[in-house]
Order: C-alpha cells, then sequence, then structure tokens
C-alpha cells in the first residue's frame, strides 16, 4: 500500500481530515483532531493499535514499536506495500474506533460517533 493508498483509505472513513503537522511530506489523519494514522516522509506508516494487537505484532515481528509513540500503544510499518491491503485498511479503521473512544462526550456527540 503507498502513499496514495493509504491517502484514499484513511479519508473514505468518516469525519476523517488529514494535515502535515511535522512537515510536508508526512501526514498524519485524524478524527476529531486526533492523530490515528501517520505516514512519514520516506513511506512508512505508523497507527495506533489495541494492547492485545500491539503485544502481537511487535513480538511476532511484523511490526515495529512506534518511535516516539510506542508508550501509546502505536506500531510502525517501514514497509507498507508489504502488507496486504484489506489488513491495513483494517487497522485504519480500528485505529480510528480507538482514537474516537479517547474523544470527550461533546466531540463524540458532535461526530455521531458511539
Amino acid at each position: 500500500m503507498d502513499r496514495d493508498a493509504i491517502r484514499a483509505a484513511c479519508l473514505a472513513l468518516p469525519h476523517v481530515t488529514m494535515d502535515h503537522p511535522f512537515g510536508p511530506h508526512n501526514d498524519a489523519y485524524r478524527i476529531g483532531g486526533k492523530m490515528f494514522v501517520i505516514v512519514g516522509e520516506t513511506g512508512g506508516v505508523s497507527f495506533k493499535v489495541s494492547d492485545i494487537a500491539y503485544a502481537v505484532l511487535t513480538e511476532d515481528g511484523r511490526a515495529l514499536p512506534a518511535p516516539y509513540l510506542a508508550r501509546a500503544k502505536w506500531v510502525n510499518l517501514p514497509d507498507p506495500a508489504a502488507w496486504p491491503q484489506d489488513e491495513l485498511i483494517e487497522h485504519f479503521a480500528i485505529a480510528r474506533r480507538l482514537i474516537g473512544a479517547k474523544l470527550t462526550r461533546k466531540m463524540r456527540d458532535a461526530l455521531a460517533l458511539d
């Protein structure tokens, strides 16, 4: 999955926005102002996962702990093209749901989440 496919998959999710907080070559996808997927300058992708998924993906070597975000259970894929596209799309949807659940009640109501 390349940068354009990641952009299409993330922006297809409801209420998702994209910006460039870390420079013009880094894409951050957000729900309610909170990031759930980041694409780096070199094309690697980091995203939020559940505690269990973090343990499984990092222990079996399929993903690396995301720099600076591993303590919050984010993983990094240096080469997202090596992953099946449907699996990544599912991970992005889960990441959006995990971050969306942490939004304030007011924001969740405004976005019609839950």
